[in-house]
């Protein structure tokens, strides 16, 4: 995990930020230093969640985003999916090695029902484990097609929904991250799934490719945002260990909602 971009995150907090903090292939959207909003090309966006999940359509995602959000905040599970793609994005982005960037901008209109502290975010990240470890490590999300085994060594594997789900997608040709925005799945939950399947030897571990392989359509918002707003120059920081951020007490309440909305999106 970046302690570099945890300890950005706390300043950011501490000085009630109001803007983007941008980090490798997304950004974190701070409101008053509360975080409303994570993109990361390599996940689902959160307007593909809501519609696969019913809670709004296409044309009410796309209005919300042009600056007319009343019709869509007050939507039920609207919460869950916003915890739900948050802390998916930030688990991608907090093993990338980018320095951070900051950038004032409005509040995002999701702050109204989201606002999660730093501490609970990195509290959350941290407990799903190493991003690197395992037979799926996660920067081969979208660079490794996900090829299920010729033959079955086993005689009984006992399958989740959500694994057997995953299974029946792969196709010697999209990554972990094309399942994902296909299902309308967030792309731990699709890594976990594969990841598990692998040990079970049902799928085959992961192999590089050069570039990353087939996936579906990136999120409109995310690329329209990376795309049309510039880079800011990074800065040159001088070398040494960077300081571990001294967080306050994690939001246990916040912790099990989200808890909640990963069971009931299992």
């Amino acid at each position: 995990m970046s302690v570099e971009l945890a300890v950005e995150l706390q300043r950011l907090e501490k000085e009630r930020r109001t803007g983007m903090l941008r980090a490798g292939d997304g950004a974190f959207h701070l409101a008053e230093g509360a975080i409303a909003s994570v993109d990361c090309r390599r996940t689902t966006g959160l307007d593909r969640l809501v519609v696969e999940a019913g809670v709004a359509t296409t044309e009410d995602w796309r209005r919300a985003a042009d600056g007319d959000p009343g019709h869509v905040l007050g939507r039920p599970r609207l919460e869950t999916l916003v915890l739900l793609s948050v802390f998916d994005a930030a688990y991608f982005l907090l093993a990338s090695p980018a320095v951070p960037e900051f950038q004032p901008a409005p509040p995002h209109w999701l702050a109204p029902v989201c606002q999660i502290t730093p501490r609970a975010l990195v509290h959350e990240c941290a407990r799903r484990g190493d991003p690197e470890s395992g037979p799926w490590p996660a920067t081969l999300v979208d660079r490794a097609p996900v090829v299920p085994v010729r033959r079955v060594r086993r005689q009984r594997v006992v399958l989740t929904g959500g694994q057997a789900e995953v299974l029946s997608a792969a196709d010697t040709r999209r990554s972990v991250t094309g399942i994902a925005r296909d299902l309308g799945r967030t792309t731990y939950g699709c890594l976990k799934a594969v990841r598990d399947l692998t040990v079970a030897g049902l799928i085959e571990p992961a192999v590089a490719a050069p570039a990353p392989v087939e996936t579906a359509e990136p999120v409109a918002a995310a690329r329209e945002v990376a795309e049309s707003e510039p880079l800011p120059r990074r800065r040159t920081r001088r070398a040494g260990p960077a300081a571990e951020p001294a967080w306050e007490p994690v939001d246990k309440a916040l912790l099990f909602r989200l808890r909640t909305a990963l069971e009931e999106h299992a």
